[in-house]
Parts: C-alpha cells; structure tokens; sequence
C-alpha cells in the first residue's frame, strides 16, 4: 500500500509539474504572439495629423510641375499646377507674371480659398480675382485645389483625415516653392479666406517662427470642431453624418490636439485680418475675440472691419486687396 501511495505521489508530481510547464510556455508563447497584434489594434491612424505631430514632421521640397496653359494677359500667363504630397498628385491653378528677364524672380502668394462645392468647384475659385491683382503687382500667386477637386487625386474616405489632408497639402506646398527657379524664396506670403484662412492659421501655428507673414479674409477662428459644426445645417443630412463621424472620432482622439486655437501661442508671424459686418458665413464676433486674444498675447497683428461688408468683402473688395499688395509689400525682403 505504501509503495502504491508513494508511486501514486510521484505520478501526481510528474503531471502537475508537465502541466504548470505547458501553462508557463503557453503563456510565454501567447505573450510573444499576441503583443505586437494588440499594439496594431491599438494604433491610431490619425494621430500623425495632431498639430503635436506634425510640429515633428519635416517636410522635404519636392517639384512642383507646371501644366497646360488656361489664359494669357498682358502682365501674366495662368497655368494649371500639380505636386505631390505623400504621393498623392494635387493640382491648382498659378498666375505668374510676365517679363523678358529670364533671370527674374517673383515674390510668391500661396493661396488657400473657402469652402466650395465640389459639383460646381473650377480651379482658381475663389482666388482668382485676388490672385491676378496680384500678379499685375509682380506677386506669383499660387492656389491648390486640395485633394478631390480639380484634376487632384482622390481625397480620403474619412471627413477627418480629408481635412487634416489640408494641412500637410499646404505644408508642403509652401516647402516646394523652393525648388521653383522664378521664385524668390526669401519673400513668401500665405492669403486665406474663410476655412481657408483657418487652414492658414493652422499653418502657422505649426510652423511658427519658420512660417510666413499672412493676410485672412474673414477666416474661421473657432476651434475644431465647432468650426465645421456650425456649418452643417448647410449639408443635406443637415449634418447628421458628420456628427455620428465626430462622436466616433472622440472615442479615439483629443479634439483639442487638432485644433489650432489649442496652441496660438505659437503663432509668431504678422498677420492682417479684414472682416465684413455684414457678414453672415462668419460672423464678425468671432474674429474680434480672436484678434482680441492674440493682441493680449502680444501678437504682430493688424485688423480691419468693414460696415456692410460682406463674405467676399464687397463692396469693400478693391481696398481690401489695396491693402493685402500693401502689407506684402512692407515685410518685402
């Protein structure tokens, strides 16, 4: 009986000590498997497009082409335009002075417009009236399309990503302008207008003391996301879809970390704001607390608001651009 005790301890041993074996290495094993998976559940696609993260991304110049040629004036020629970002082809329309110099070099305007619809979207909407007085002042002017519009590539399926896509379309534009040889690179200026005075601002808060004196056009100075939000009674869903996109998209990510008014502390470079009081896409509210702010924080900043002035600034346009041509000139290089 005891010899059968002992035996059977000995057995019991054996099995216990195979087992916690297995379940060690199991453990080990699975470990092993499982945590690179779950690092890839865990990624975040779109956190590379956090204003944190793209302060950390450097933007390498890259060709900007010159295409088919749309209009010839007699002080400049409009030439449709395309580069790549991420190598996504995005297109937009130039407006290039003319000379007989050959050797000659244009101070640059790189141009962000509003929101259009892109069912009645041509290239050169919304800039282009700006954009040839500029050009008759000796400005190179040059304005993306975005990726969607125009001849660009496709934009992302994802609203968000879209227009974070903004953001890197027009860093690296301003980066490639450098390889432009009719570019005096030392005298580069942004314009915006509307969204697309918030797509500079933005800019500008991520480039900082790197980035360029600014001119904005009744720009939208709210903060993401609010500075879509406002605007979806304008969508056919009334905005709905959108919202289910933003409810998701804060599951995942800190809206704060997307948004430039987060960090306008940042912004170290002079800029000119002209504001319509009749206008009724921006209301004038937002740009006076917003000029308010940057002065407190000891902002370069000139502000200009029109009675009756619209969105587009009419009837106000002519003096608008007077100025723009004046403050581009006062910080020439």
């Amino acid at each position: 009986m005891k010899l059968r005790w002992w035996i059977g301890i000995g057995v019991g041993a054996i099995i216990g000590v195979t087992i916690g074996l297995f379940l060690f290495f199991t453990k080990q094993h699975t470990s092993l498997v499982l945590s690179p998976l779950s690092e890839v559940i865990k990624e975040k696609p779109l956190e590379k497009y956090a204003i944190e993260q793209l302060l950390k991304r450097e933007f390498f110049p890259t060709d900007i082409f010159f295409d088919a040629i749309i209009a010839t004036e007699s002080s400049y020629v409009v030439r449709t335009f395309h580069y790549l970002v991420d190598g996504k082809k995005v297109t937009g329309l130039a407006h290039i002075p003319r000379t007989t110099d050959p050797a000659k070099k244009f101070p640059v305007v790189v141009q962000f417009r509003g929101y259009v619809e892109k069912e009645r979207y041509t290239p050169g909407e919304g800039t282009k009236r700006s954009a040839a007085i500029f050009a008759q002042h000796g400005f190179l002017s040059l304005a993306p399309d975005f990726l969607g519009y125009g001849g660009s590539d496709a934009p992302s399926e994802d609203a968000f990503e879209d227009r974070f896509l903004t953001y890197t379309g027009g860093l690296q534009l301003l980066a490639s302008v450098k390889t432009l040889p009719m570019a005096d690179i030392n005298n580069i200026f942004v314009w915006g207008h509307s969204n697309g005075g918030h797509i500079a601002l933005t800019l500008a808060t991520i480039l900082g003391k790197s980035g360029y004196p600014t001119t904005l056009w009744a720009p939208v100075t709210k903060p993401f996301p609010y500075s879509i939000l406002y605007y979806t009674d304008e969508f056919d869903d009334l905005g709905k879809a959108l919202r289910k996109g933003l409810a998701n998209f804060e599951k995942d990510y800190d809206v704060d970390l997307y948004s430039m008014t987060s960090y306008i502390d940042r912004i170290a470079v002079p800029l000119q704001i002209h504001q319509g009081l009749a206008d009724e896409p921006v209301p004038f509210t937002w740009n006076d607390q917003f000029v308010a702010s940057l002065k407190e924080k000891g902002k370069d900043i000139r502000y200009f608001r029109y009675e009756g002035t619209d969105h587009n600034m009419m009837p106000s346009w002519n003096t608008v651009v007077g100025r723009d041509i004046s403050f581009f000139t006062s910080y020439m290089k």
